[in-house]
């Protein structure tokens, strides 16, 4: 299994939002990553992943894979509205 690190980038976004009160773990970041509810190619070589974090949003987590690790470069939360055609 690769090594996953994250950008400056994301550790930074981690920290923002946990100041806005939206407590993201670590480990919740990298579970969305291995093992995601919905995956997106982005742009240039890079994959979304997306894992429910309630009954509301969603956890997106933009990537880059290369041959040694995973490079998460930012993340973000959404609305389930905004991101799964099937929510109601």
């Amino acid at each position: 299994m690769k090594e996953i690190r994250f950008s400056d980038h994301a550790q930074l976004k981690m920290e923002v939002l946990a100041s806005h009160e939206i407590s993201i773990d670590p480990n919740f970041v990298i579970e969305t990553v291995r093992s995601q509810d919905l995956l997106e190619t982005g742009e240039v070589d890079k994959l979304i992943a997306q894992k429910r974090l309630d009954e509301n949003l969603v956890l997106r987590v933009v990537y880059r894979e290369f041959n040694a690790f995973i490079l998460i470069v930012t993340l973000y939360p959404g609305r389930r509205s905004r991101y799964e055609k099937d929510y109601l």
